[in-house]
């Protein structure tokens, strides 16, 4: 074999049988560009190196009152989480109304982004805390996905217990055809997009430490997602998903 053949990574994930499916490997960004019917996806596994995504988990987690390395997360009350001083990140646990019920959401959430740029969904509104050092180095992201963003909701999975529903980021802040970049760091946890129409046709990705994800076209029209349950994971995982708002 030559010396300088390269054999390019396999994608870890499988897609569905039929036409309007491809997939080719990007060295530049070292991932995968995923086309699939009415959208596209960019899968890079390792896109941030360990150190980085280790740096991360402790950055976020980071308080004046617990040891994020063994705090009991779940098992803090609503006012005791509230005292809590975080030292990077404003989380929260926001409600939502569900059959006529004021019910906690299953994460912690915060809202970053430029002056102005308020977001609602699932009628919730946040108004944007002001960008630290830690999210505008991970803004880097840009590069990828070819954009420049100027909001992150941050979505913190205490433990497998905590999940989101099938949704798609269509809200019209957005814009028409939004480009979503998703940086997960922590516990791996599934990642799954459904085509609205023929709900059977599924795409489950795994989202690890430090893996990037890039959705963009018109995906947020045709195909929604969810990150579902999965009881076995014992470890936190903070998802932080790059938008832009006001188009």
């Amino acid at each position: 074999m030559d010396l300088f053949d390269f054999e390019e990574p396999v994608l870890p994930f499988e897609l569905p049988d039929g036409n309007g499916y491809s997939v080719r490997w990007n060295e530049d960004h070292q991932g995968h560009h995923v086309v699939i019917p009415n959208g596209e996806l960019f899968y890079a596994e390792h896109y941030f190196n360990k150190k980085l995504s280790d740096r991360c988990v402790s950055y976020f987690q980071e308080n004046g009152s617990l040891d994020w390395r063994n705090a009991q997360w779940r098992e803090l009350s609503v006012g005791e989480f509230s005292r809590i001083e975080f030292a990077n990140i404003k989380w929260k646990q926001d409600r939502i109304k569900l059959y006529g019920k004021d019910i906690p959401l299953p994460r912690l959430t915060s809202w970053y982004g430029d002056a102005g740029k308020s977001y609602t969904y699932s009628g919730i509104s946040s108004n944007p805390n002001e960008w630290n050092d830690g999210l505008r180095y991970l803004k880097k992201i840009e590069q990828c996905a070819e954009l420049e963003f100027n909001s992150v909701l941050m979505n913190w999975y205490r433990d497998g217990e905590d999940y989101i529903n099938w949704h798609a980021d269509n809200e019209k802040e957005l814009g028409r055809n939004p480009v979503v970049a998703s940086a997960n760091f922590g516990a791996t946890r599934d990642f799954v997009i459904r085509n609205k129409v023929d709900r059977s046709v599924k795409i489950k990705m795994p989202l690890k430490h430090g893996t990037l994800l890039v959705m963009r076209g018109e995906l947020q029209h045709f195909w929604e997602h969810a990150v579902p349950k999965r009881k076995k994971v014992m470890q936190s995982r903070i998802n932080l998903t790059f938008r832009r708002i006001g188009l």
